[in-house]
């Protein structure tokens, strides 16, 4: 089987890639694409992959520009962080989602349903009907995103606003809050749960580390290998840096 992976973040990729050698050693990636034009040049330049795992965010802009601007001749998993709820309307004709991270017994599962799509993707609605839900599940992110947060002190319970939160950091396998009165607040979330949660808008994974809000953002320079860093708002640590992999989205995302 060949294969496509259309993933900006090059350890992700390098993930999923070693996870289809485990799956099953006969799948050949052909390529790994970064953005949206990338992969469009891509399709008009090579014969079309048996199927293809697209990011839903990419360097420049959703992968969902893809089909607005060619027909792709293949089925697509796509795999992301936004919530399963929305996603449910992916799961239709040539169209379905794995869940980061991604887990193994997931991703047999999307083999599973590939060869169920493989039987309707010749079908000539298909296309359309898979935009549409593209287009309604969308609809359904944009409006389910997190408000806000349980916060626990002792045996009191107080809810913090998303709007008051500058970042989110891991420290020590817990993941903390940082409110913009200079508190912390330990929460149950991981922080790739909390990608999905949070309005990708206002809020960047800057590393594995940190989860940053727009308004947190004190500034950013110029670091080795094409890298940045980045100072945040109430916060002293020197050294979250963002890889070389991560800065043109960065910078879109600021400029948004």
């Amino acid at each position: 089987m060949n294969v496509i992976i259309v993933e900006d973040e090059a350890l992700a990729a390098e993930r999923l890639e070693m996870m289809l050698s485990h799956f099953d050693k006969d799948i050949q990636i052909l390529d790994k694409l970064e953005s949206v034009k990338e992969t469009i040049d891509w399709f008009s330049k090579n014969e079309k992959p048996d199927l293809a795992f697209f990011d839903i965010q990419l360097a420049d802009g959703s992968s969902f520009e893809i089909f607005k601007q060619i027909h792709v001749p293949c089925p697509v998993i796509f795999t992301t962080a936004y919530d399963a709820y929305a996603l449910k309307a992916f799961q239709v004709n040539s169209i379905d989602y794995l869940l980061k991270p991604i887990d193994l017994d997931d991703l047999k599962g999307a083999f599973r349903r590939y060869e169920e799509l493989k039987a309707n993707f010749q079908k000539e609605e298909t296309e359309n009907d898979s935009l549409e839900q593209i287009r309604r599940a969308m609809q359904m992110i944009k409006k389910e995103y997190k408000q806000r947060f349980i916060i626990k002190s002792g045996s009191h319970l107080s809810t913090v606003q998303v709007q008051d939160v500058l970042f989110f950091y891991s420290e020590h396998k817990t993941v903390w809050l940082k409110h913009k009165n200079g508190k912390r607040h330990a929460i149950d979330y991981t922080l790739e749960q909390l990608e999905g949660l949070l309005n990708p808008n206002l809020f960047f994974r800057l590393n594995r580390k940190y989860l940053a809000s727009i308004n947190s953002i004190e500034g950013a320079i110029s670091y080795s290998n094409s890298r940045l860093k980045v100072k945040l708002l109430q916060h002293n640590d020197d050294d979250i840096i963002i890889s070389r992999e991560r800065t043109s989205s960065f910078k879109n995302w600021l400029d948004q």
